[in-house]
């Protein structure tokens, strides 16, 4: 057992390697957590993300486990069991895409997205509840998409699972309750990665002319957010979907495009 981890709470992130899990990490660092790293297969990311951690101060352990396959999840959870023996936050930001015309999409493309955006949510989701329940206290927080508000094309199975993670939030919110756990849903827009960095410029400045605040986000901006929905100054929210993405989705459902 990890003494510290005695001494702060505990905040698991999926996903953490890079982009906004790594933002997350390094905000609920800051913040006074010790910081689970869970990562899938890029070990060398993952590693920097715990050197970002340390130089500011942050306490961490790294965790390799692919959410989609739930023996590595049930491993995941027991390590941290066997090192924390708490958990306080876990923020489920671990996802794939695999973006495809649907008379295209195929059946491995399907399969792959929900195994790990909707049912490995689902497996951290399990595993967390039973410790939080447990202690009788808890947040999890479920990082969706805007393709879960507004249609995206190309995107059945992506806006399929992230669609479908906005009922399991509300509902284990509702469930878990009684049990002192809250349950939230952070909705990211277009937001400033390595990863969108290479979207072509034209398609960059599509998507902004799309935005009422003409800019994408910045993980910083969302990592932020994450960590105030953790927070005990947000201890009477559960149930909730909070969108941060520049007005986009709001403009879309009010005209359509």
């Amino acid at each position: 057992m990890n003494t510290t981890a005695q001494t702060k709470p505990v905040a698991l992130v999926t996903g953490a390697s890079r982009g906004l899990g790594r933002a997350i990490a390094i905000e609920l660092a800051a913040r006074g957590y010790y910081v689970i790293v869970n990562f899938k297969k890029n070990r060398q990311e993952a590693e920097r993300t715990l050197q970002l951690l340390e130089e500011n101060g942050g306490q961490d352990l790294l965790q390799q486990a692919d959410i989609s396959q739930p023996d590595q999840v049930q491993a995941l959870f027991m390590a941290v069991f066997k090192h924390c023996r708490r958990l306080d936050v876990l923020v489920n930001n671990a996802g794939i895409n695999r973006d495809q015309y649907f008379l295209l999409l195929t059946q491995q493309d399907w399969d792959e997205v929900l195994a790990t955006d909707l049912s490995g949510v689902f497996h951290c989701c399990r595993m967390a509840a039973r410790l939080m329940a447990g202690a009788r206290q808890g947040v999890i927080i479920n990082i969706g998409s805007s393709a879960a508000l507004s249609a995206r094309p190309g995107q059945v199975n992506y806006g399929t699972a992230k669609s479908a993670l906005l009922g399991l939030s509300r509902s284990l919110a509702r469930e878990l309750a009684p049990k002192g756990v809250r349950v939230m849903t952070v909705i990211p827009g277009f937001t400033a990665t390595a990863m969108s960095a290479a979207v072509p410029a034209a398609v960059a400045q599509e998507t902004i002319a799309r935005i009422p605040l003409r800019r994408w986000g910045q993980v910083e901006e969302i990592a932020r957010l994450v960590a105030f929905c953790a927070s005990d100054a947000a201890r009477c929210y559960t149930g909730q979907t909070v969108v941060a993405d520049g007005g986009r989705t709001a403009f879309e459902l009010e005209y359509g495009h």
